[in-house]
């Protein structure tokens, strides 16, 4: 089957809304007449709508500049010299944020308008259609990972494979054959052939999660791939070319790293050829509240439960917590209130380490209160468990409370509540057994019986 042979107008060609409507027309025509299309006609032709669909996004660029042009007041020819030239208006709230979205800008999930991640956003908007390397820094749990999943999305690789790469989760001597394979034979174990991480993200996008972990002796290596855009399988002496997009993350201040003698420079410098930034959510307090929604419908999802409802105490709470592990920390926080509350969930719920403390009771006269003898002279108090066996008690109730609403919902059936919980149904009736829990005290009575 011959597909459309498009012919791409030189880089600064204006092209009309016409000829877009109309090579659109020729994709859908192809796609609507073809009985069956084969692996390499499907990648032509969503090379072919990538183009027209840079092309859209280019004129978009260009119509907005020549609408903000057409919006100026006109120039007056005898403008004095020692007038100042107007400051630029600040954009209005909000506005970046649509103009993003409006680009058809790809991002799974919700983001406000700190202009900082703003920022952020923009430049992996910019960056995502170009092969540049991208480092992404910023503390644990601002969303590196799905940063980095946005640059791949938003540009001309985001129908090829996307690789993860933890760094710091790979054995040292491991971190080659993890990366560039290994041929059989080449060590204890090396069963068979294997292709590592670059080979798999050939033609796409690899992502060096923790790349400040990587050893001295995988920074080389990765160097000379950088270098070379060549690899080597641990045991075999055959060159294989890779084009993988590179885009890596870290938590820790490489600069510091490189003073300290463990992070390369040269390194440095070739993956930070664009950088990026992520703000704490501490500094994105208007996001806080589109975080509380989304996760607490995703958590309602997975639990297969109506989203829980915040009570207003907690709610101001989760408003104004300092959120030390950032977005991770506030989503896992959802999913937990989504499991161990009913409908509404309050400061209980929270976990003890972050439950903001009871207001103390009002001092009252001892004066004006009889104390019976037989009071004053009780045995003291049992002395409170140690933190460990608190934490134990704490979390035994938190296990309980959860399970008990798991059989109230299921109506005391544990087959369905394991399906629901994706867990082995045996663990299941041996946590039960543990809390004195019996699924036929949750299973729903016929009021009609006698």
């Amino acid at each position: 089957m011959k597909l459309f042979n498009q012919n791409l107008p030189p880089r600064g060609t204006m092209m009309s809304y016409a000829g877009l409507l109309e090579r659109l027309e020729i994709l859908r025509s192809t796609l609507r007449w073809a009985n069956s299309l084969d692996r390499p006609e499907i990648e032509k032709l969503l090379r072919q709508a990538n183009a027209v669909r840079d092309e859209v996004m280019q004129l978009s660029h260009k119509e907005r500049f020549i609408q903000a042009l057409g919006s100026q007041p006109d120039r007056q020819p005898d403008r004095q010299p020692d007038r100042q030239p107007a400051e630029p208006l600040e954009p209005a709230p909000g506005e970046r944020k649509q103009a993003l979205l409006a680009r058809s800008f790809v991002f799974e999930g919700t983001f406000g308008d700190n202009p900082r991640l703003l920022d952020a956003l923009e430049i992996a908007e910019k960056a995502a259609p170009t092969d540049l390397p991208v480092l992404i820094d910023g503390e644990s749990g601002t969303g590196k990972e799905l940063m980095a999943k946005v640059v791949h999305a938003n540009g001309s690789r985001a129908d090829k494979p996307y690789i993860s790469v933890n760094c710091g989760a790979i054995p040292e001597s491991l971190i080659e054959s993890e990366l560039f394979g290994h041929k059989r034979g080449a060590f204890t174990g090396a069963a068979t052939d294997r292709k590592g991480k670059f080979e798999s993200a050939h033609k796409g996008t690899i992502f060096l999660d923790e790349i400040g972990e990587l050893p001295l002796q995988g920074q080389v290596k990765l160097l000379r791939v950088l270098q070379s855009h060549e690899i080597q399988r641990v045991g075999s002496d055959e060159t294989i070319a890779v084009d993988a997009r590179i885009v890596a993350a870290t938590n820790k201040n490489l600069r510091k790293l490189i003073e300290q003698g463990q992070f390369r420079e040269d390194l440095f410098y070739r993956l930070s050829v664009i950088h990026v930034s992520l703000p704490p959510l501490r500094e994105r307090k208007d996001e806080i509240p589109l975080l509380l929604a989304y996760y607490g419908d995703e958590a309602a999802e997975a639990l297969k439960r109506r989203p829980v409802v915040l009570s207003p105490r907690l709610r101001d709470f989760l408003l104004t917590y300092a959120y030390p592990g950032n977005i991770r920390e506030l989503r896992n926080l959802m999913y937990r209130l989504s499991c161990l509350a009913g409908e509404v969930a309050d400061l209980a719920q929270l976990p003890e380490d972050i439950r903001p403390a009871a207001p103390a009771p009002a001092p009252v006269s001892t004066a004006s209160i009889a104390v019976p003898v037989s009071t004053a002279m009780a045995a003291p108090a049992a002395p409170p468990p140690s933190l460990a066996e608190a934490k134990r008690q704490a979390s035994d109730e938190a296990e309980r409370a959860c399970l008990e609403r798991g059989l109230k919902d299921v109506g005391g059936t544990v087959a369905e509540l394991a399906r629901r919980w994706d867990m082995n149904r045996s663990h299941l009736q041996i946590l039960l057994k543990k809390h004195g829990l019996h699924s036929k005290d949750f299973r729903q009575r016929d009021p009609n019986a006698h």
